[in-house]
């Protein structure tokens, strides 16, 4: 058994973050940080637009960052989450500068502050267009100089351990304690028992149940099936918000991302034949937020059978634009296009899951000792729809939130250790190796082509019924290949993802009216 004080899932802003708090102000405490991958592959990593944080308060205000994020939120939001994520904002921002994290100036060196789509004032810090990748690489450097965290890459997490574990222990489902995690040593292939006083979740989203997302390959919802599986309260998992400009492509999978800070700074959305179409949908046209946009767009394309609609920054300020979005112009140029010249294709994409894990104000999910941050989490701030570039800040006062109850805790130290000592190691006996790979990946793509067909931005109680049964059966087929097979990454992940598509059918299914993200056409008939 390895021993940790604080087990920490996941390498993204809020788990370095929380990690960094623990260890700095409890020295003696044992954190140990896993990822799947490598430490710096997160979704973090990709966020290029920015932090959404009140720094200007001539012109803006902490009152209109908060009516902003409820209106986003469509009425769905916790307004207490609402206040405390705006309200602790700033002193969080400047702990990551502290920390090494560098946010691009103006002429009078303070923030060049960009404006997204729901927001009504310019509030959105942020370092070019890779701003995700910056704040990773600070904590990174800032948590390596931290000699009692331990960075574990390339684990996989297999089981969180509750009393379910544990031989003859009697248990009460609504009452249970996390003790760690079953983790999987990608490089030896053995699974090992890591025990911990504290877990936290920071495993981000889920995008891949999802043909086409702007996420990295390894958001595959596992800290949701995780938690699902040890019997975590999950919610809001129906309001899945569609990024509306992925760049196009042939090929499904991690699609590039053209942020939404390039329609904030003026870019025009267009059919592919050059026609504006926004003002057919929202006064705010391509600054309506996102749930609004990536309708419209999704409305476009089926009005005129097309695989996508266009971006336009043909009449941009070409020098601003380059020194605000150099990498979203590389890529694009890499690709063919000229973004000074050429009609830009996109396509709404699989971004970012506004439910997940219920936690209350200090990320304390309804299992005790275990903490979820991040997007894995159901926080309440970003109710039915996420307003953009709230995500990292959320990330980052929940991360703080969660380490402020985590160290009390840690003091009061009221730990059932004999419980520890109970939980037997992984039992593989008699399992074998599945040799039939081709089987998980036509699995996956099944229930990645379903979830795109039937529960994607518009749905409807006949494809919901439709999706049910198809999910039903890849999941018996799932089970069966789990009860014979040693245990790999690519199964562990597709017994994730059926349970994440479990939880957003059900839940849609469940839905009584649209709001936010969520869109059943046959609502509108009642």
């Amino acid at each position: 058994m390895i021993y940790t004080d604080v087990l920490v899932i996941g390498s993204g802003i809020s788990g370095l973050s929380y990690a960094m708090k623990i260890a700095q102000q409890k020295p003696g405490a044992k954190v140990a940080v896993i990822t799947k991958s490598d430490d710096e592959e997160s979704n973090t990593k990709y966020a290029q637009g920015g932090v959404a944080v009140v720094t200007d308060f001539t012109k803006d205000s902490f009152e209109k960052h908060i009516e902003d994020t409820l209106r986003a939120g469509d009425g769905l939001c916790k307004r207490e989450a609402v206040e405390a994520v705006v309200t602790e904002g700033p002193e969080r921002i400047r702990e990551i500068v502290e920390w090494g994290a560098n946010f691009d100036k103006n002429e009078f060196q303070t923030y060049d502050l960009g404006r997204e789509g729901g927001h009504t004032e310019n509030r959105v810090v942020h370092y070019k267009d890779i701003t995700g990748a910056e704040i990773e690489r600070a904590l990174l450097k800032a948590i390596e100089r931290l000699p009692n965290v331990e960075l574990l890459n390339h684990h996989y997490v297999i089981d969180l351990i509750t009393e379910h574990h544990i031989p003859g222990e009697s248990f009460d489902k609504y009452n249970l304690n996390c003790y760690g995690a079953y983790v999987l040593d990608l490089k030896t292939q053995r699974i090992k028992k890591m025990s911990a006083k504290i877990t936290l979740m920071a495993t981000g989203g889920c995008g891949h149940v999802y043909k086409n997302t702007t996420n990295p390959i390894i958001a595959t919802g596992d800290g949701i099936g995780l938690a699902h599986r040890a019997k975590a309260r999950i919610s809001n998992m129906q309001f899945i918000q569609f990024h509306p400009t992925a760049f196009y492509s042939l090929t499904t999978g991690q699609l590039p991302l053209i942020s939404e800070a390039v329609r904030g700074f003026g870019a025009k959305l267009c059919t592919a034949s050059g026609e504006p179409f926004m003002h057919k949908y929202d006064d705010r046209e391509e600054l309506a937020s996102r749930d609004i946009v990536a309708r419209a767009i999704d409305s476009e394309m089926k009005l005129r059978g097309d695989d996508y609609v266009c971006l336009d920054c043909r009449h941009l300020d070409q020098r601003k634009f380059m020194e605000h979005f150099p990498n979203i112009y590389k890529q694009c140029k890499d690709a063919g296009l000229d973004m000074f010249r050429d009609l830009i294709p996109v396509v709404p994409a699989s971004h970012y899951l506004c439910g997940g894990i219920d936690v209350d104000l200090f990320g304390q999910s309804t299992i005790k000792n275990m903490f979820a941050v991040g997007e894995c989490s159901n926080t309440g701030l970003h109710g039915a729809n996420r307003l953009a570039s709230n995500s990292l800040l959320e990330a980052l006062v929940f991360g703080h939130r969660a380490a402020v109850k985590t160290l009390e805790r840690l003091s009061e130290d009221n730990f059932n250790y004999e419980q520890l000592l109970k939980i037997p190691e992984w039992d593989q006996e008699g399992m074998k190796v599945n040799e039939e790979m081709v089987l998980l990946n036509y699995l996956r793509k099944e229930l990645q082509t379903l979830m795109s067909d039937l529960v994607g931005i518009v749905r409807s109680n006949r494809r919901l019924k439709l999706a049910k049964q198809k999910e039903e059966e890849i999941y018996k087929s799932v089970k069966e290949i789990y009860n014979f097979s040693i245990l790999s990454p690519q199964l562990s992940e597709l017994r994730n993802l059926v349970s994440v598509a479990f939880l957003i059918i059900a839940q849609s299914m469940e839905q009584t009216e649209n709001r936010g993200t969520f869109y059943n056409k046959d609502l509108d008939k009642k």
